[in-house]
């Protein structure tokens, strides 16, 4: 008998994550028009986008222009992701409440990302910290290719585990493990979520699963069996990242809100909308998503229709 829980929350990410990749820049009207639809088919927290230099990812330059057009949504969390500190004062400078750090388990994955050793960004977790509470915007922390990596292989949990405790140190309790290569497998999932579960009760965590070798969706239910109930989808299905080799998107988070509606798990977004947006994102980009639902439709329209 499977032990899927009740409830999840989805975080959507395709607005930072998604978009990041592509080589078509949205125009900011357009991305504020998505945002609003995301906060309107019931997403409470999503990822707007990230304070990364322009020239680095131009794709994510108007992020803080996004933040002022948006304002503060009561009861939504608009988090960003942040390279370093001056991430955190473009964070307070546009009105971003919530930021979020990364590091890669996988030490040439760090250096190509963030150009850093992984030693050299948990270093400035501190000051990034400080300056974030002291501007009373909260802030997470991610560890990128926990599951492996194409440069190291896999991560041995020593290793993994020395992060987390890097991130619980200077006072991040809320942490994503995060399936950058798309590597993980629903054994491993498992097991990894099971020991940080109970090894570090203190924390609060999130998955994040790209669909690279098709098996997203096998390892976000793996992590449900562990007891995980907060995950990011894209959708669409978009993403990657571009230091990754092969790099494909995250899980679509129609087809993710399709299996939770399915096995009835609750997450209070309309699937319906969410489908509106992807199609009208995909209209927007001018090519086909990584999205079955978009494909396929939901299980449930199709017997409706054979039924009439």
């Amino acid at each position: 008998m499977m032990n899927l829980p009740s409830a999840i929350t989805l975080c959507e990410v395709g607005l930072r994550d998604g978009l990041q990749n592509e080589k078509t820049i949205l125009p900011t009207e357009e991305k504020l028009t998505l945002l609003r639809g995301l906060i309107d088919a019931g997403f409470r927290v999503i990822e707007v986008g990230s304070f990364m230099h322009p020239k680095a990812v131009p794709q994510m330059a108007d992020t803080d222009e996004l933040y002022k057009a948006i304002g503060e949504v009561p009861g939504v969390e608009l988090r960003a992701l942040i390279p370093n500190l001056r991430g955190v004062q473009r964070a307070v400078d546009c009105g971003c409440k919530k930021v979020k750090l990364n590091v890669s388990a996988s030490r040439q994955h760090n250096l190509k990302n963030l150009n850093m050793t992984p030693e050299q960004s948990v270093a400035g977790f501190a000051s990034c910290v400080d300056a974030a509470q002291a501007h009373g915007i909260a802030i997470s922390g991610s560890i990128s290719m926990p599951f492996g990596s194409p440069w190291d292989g896999r991560i041995p949990q020593e290793e993994i585990d020395a992060i987390i405790e890097a991130y619980l140190n200077v006072g991040i309790t809320e942490i994503s493990l995060s399936d950058t290569s798309g590597m993980g497998v629903p054994n491993q999932v498992y097991a990894m979520c099971s020991h940080v579960r109970e090894k570090y009760p203190q924390a609060s965590w999130w998955l994040h699963f790209h669909n690279t070798r098709g098996l997203a969706m096998a390892n976000i239910v793996a992590a449900m069996e562990a007891g995980m109930t907060q995950f990011d989808g894209s959708f669409g299905g978009l993403g990657g990242c571009p230091f990754v080799p092969g790099a494909a998107g995250n899980i679509s988070t129609e087809d993710v809100l399709h299996m939770c509606e399915e096995s009835g798990i609750e997450t209070g977004i309309d699937i319906v909308k969410v489908i509106e947006l992807s199609r009208s994102l995909r209209d927007l980009l001018h090519h086909d998503t990584e999205s079955y639902i978009l494909r396929a439709g939901r299980s449930r329209d199709l017997i409706s229709s054979q039924n009439n």
